[in-house]
């Protein structure tokens, strides 16, 4: 085994403990879905959806259109997809783009592949089980945030935009 590949395994092994103090800053909610920040395309998405419920992650069109990105680095898509009522789901394609989680102290950064569609969503981007599992990512909706390790070993924190989360939710079950 490479060194970098044991230093990269070891990082794994780290704990990602919640805490009393995680709730310290924590609104009381009911049920507030997760949503976070994070740097995809060289530039910082909000209302980035922690979606423990998804098989895929998913960049919606719109949000595809904003970071401008050319439609030359989609790939074509054959399979389909199904939304949350069973609807089929419009697929542009899908691409890998460089993808940054960070806190403040610590940051990580990996390739992420997302599937690109065409459908309304209160959310820019949703990070589904293929993501959390390779990031070793562990979401928490009672301390809304999300921990992961970073390649060091360190623990990256990232706390949940409540405002934002609540504001998407009442959005999404408005379109509804």
């Amino acid at each position: 085994m490479s060194v970098e590949a044991q230093r990269t395994s070891d990082a794994f092994d780290v704990d990602l403990v919640f805490t009393k103090a995680d709730l310290e800053d924590v609104v009381p909610h009911d049920n507030d879905p997760v949503v976070i920040s994070a740097v995809t395309a060289g530039r910082k998405v909000h209302r980035v959806l922690v979606d423990q419920g998804s098989s895929t992650n998913v960049m919606f069109w719109t949000t595809f259109n904003k970071l401008q990105l050319s439609p030359d680095m989609l790939r074509h898509y054959s399979g389909c997809l199904y939304n949350f009522t069973g609807d089929h789901v419009e697929v542009r394609g899908y691409l890998e783009l460089r993808t940054t989680f960070r806190d403040g102290t610590a940051s990580r950064t990996e390739s992420i592949r997302y599937l690109v569609i065409n459908t309304f969503s209160a959310y820019n981007m949703l990070l589904g089980r293929p993501t959390l599992n390779r990031l070793g990512a562990v979401p928490s909706t009672r301390h809304m945030k999300m921990k992961l390790p970073d390649l060091t070993g360190k623990v990256i924190t990232i706390k949940s935009d409540q405002k934002e989360a609540k504001r998407c939710y009442e959005n999404s079950l408005k379109a509804r």
